[in-house]
């Protein structure tokens, strides 16, 4: 009766370490999840790698001789877009940081499953142990004294062959749960230092942007620095206004005659009444119409109003529209503007890096660029401007 009950305890045993066999098969599958974040990782350190060829490149440029030969404006352009790329590097290692946060919470529940495997395989082994304390050998000579007949013998050798096998594969699991153990928290504290490595990483190119928009801020500055050459910026940044503007009105009586068709019906169309076009900041650094340079006392003619901000931070709609002009010059560097129809349309200038595209429908609110210090500008803020019916007016009266 004894030899029963012990067959029926150890048959129990093997069904058990089968079951954990195939939930631990199951587990693994599950953990696998985290390699998809590892490849976006990369991903980006691919496109990290062809920033700093692009850098570099820009690096050369303005290094050489014909750098130092280029007028000032031009080599102003030349340094926009070394800026903006380090901005893109910057956004670059942002995203590796997000990722890597997300990565290190899927290390983490690694590492908790791994040490709930070990804890549980580490409880069966602790109940295996004390049953074999409490009968042992005495177990295995019951089972092959209690044989019948030879046959029977063999098969009751074989039946104890099987709990020997079965007690060396608990042991086996036990260790192998202990090694995934390791192996988690090793990976964990990996992850963990490379999240480490991009925030210093981080650090570092901030300090470098900063620096990039200090020696473009300079250079301006230089050329500002005579009566001579502001006369001729100004002259130079009056012509590519009227120039803009002409492109505008242009733009405006195409789409018009577009709004003209049954085709165009369903054209995007602001309300009239316009958001702050910049959320993170709060103030208008120069207001529109005529001022007076506060050193050369030089009157001159402000389009726009002009808004200080971060680096960086998001530039949106000021109302719905579509998007009749996106592009670069060496005045207004990156600009957007929106035709809201109606006759009115908004410019947003001097932008890092630009969201739109021609043609583009928008809606009020949405983010269309990114403020930045790209074109004549001496700091990172948002040239903003507003024309109804053709002509420039003054922002602040329409937000």
């Amino acid at each position: 009766m004894k030899s029963k009950r012990t067959a029926r305890i150890i048959a129990v045993v093997l069904a058990l370490l089968m079951v954990f066999s195939i939930i631990w098969v199951a587990i693994d599958a599950l953990s696998a999840k985290a390699i998809v974040t590892q490849a976006e990782i990369d991903k980006l350190r691919e496109e990290k790698k062809d920033y700093e060829k692009r850098k570099q490149e820009i690096q050369s440029r303005i290094n050489t001789i014909e750098f130092e030969r280029m007028a000032e404006v031009a080599k102003k352009s030349v340094l926009d877009d070394r800026i903006i790329l380090t901005g893109m590097e910057i956004d670059n290692i942002n995203s590796t940081i997000d990722l890597y946060n997300e990565l290190i919470i899927d290390k983490e529940r690694e590492v908790g499953e791994a040490i709930n495997r070990e804890d549980a395989q580490l409880r069966k082994y602790m109940m295996r142990v004390r049953d074999m304390e409490e009968n042992g050998i005495i177990s295995y000579l019951e089972i092959i004294f209690d044989s019948t007949s030879f046959s029977d013998l063999l098969a009751r050798l074989d039946f104890v062959g099987d709990i020997m096998q079965a007690d060396e594969m608990m042991y086996n699991n036990l260790i192998k749960a202990r090694e995934d153990t390791i192996i988690a928290k090793e990976n964990l504290e990996i992850t963990v230092q490379e999240k480490e490595a991009e925030k210093v990483l981080l650090e570092k190119k901030v300090d470098e942007l900063n620096g990039q928009l200090d020696e473009a801020s300079e250079l301006i500055s230089s050329i500002e620095a005579t009566l001579e050459t502001e006369s001729e910026l100004y002259a130079v940044e009056s012509a590519e206004a009227d120039r803009i503007q002409k492109e505008i009105n242009t733009k405006v009586e195409e789409l018009r005659k577009q709004e003209a068709a049954a085709a165009a019906a369903s054209r995007v169309r602001g309300t009239g009444q316009l958001l702050w076009p910049c959320p993170s900041a709060s103030y208008v650094s120069e207001g529109f119409g005529v001022r007076l340079h506060p050193v050369y006392n030089v009157y001159r003619q402000h389009w726009g109003v002009d808004i200080p901000a971060n680096y960086g931070v998001s530039i949106i709609a000021a109302d719905s529209g579509t998007v009749i002009i996106s592009e670069y010059n060496s005045s207004y560097g990156n600009y957007v503007v929106i035709n809201h129809g109606n006759g009115m349309t908004t410019l947003y200038a001097h932008m890092s890096s630009r969201g739109v595209s021609v043609g583009q429908s928008v809606s009020k609110g949405q983010i269309i660029g990114y403020v930045g210090t790209t074109g004549v500008s001496t700091g990172p803020h948002l040239h903003f401007e507003v024309s109804v019916d053709g002509n420039k007016v003054d922002p602040e009266k329409y937000l």
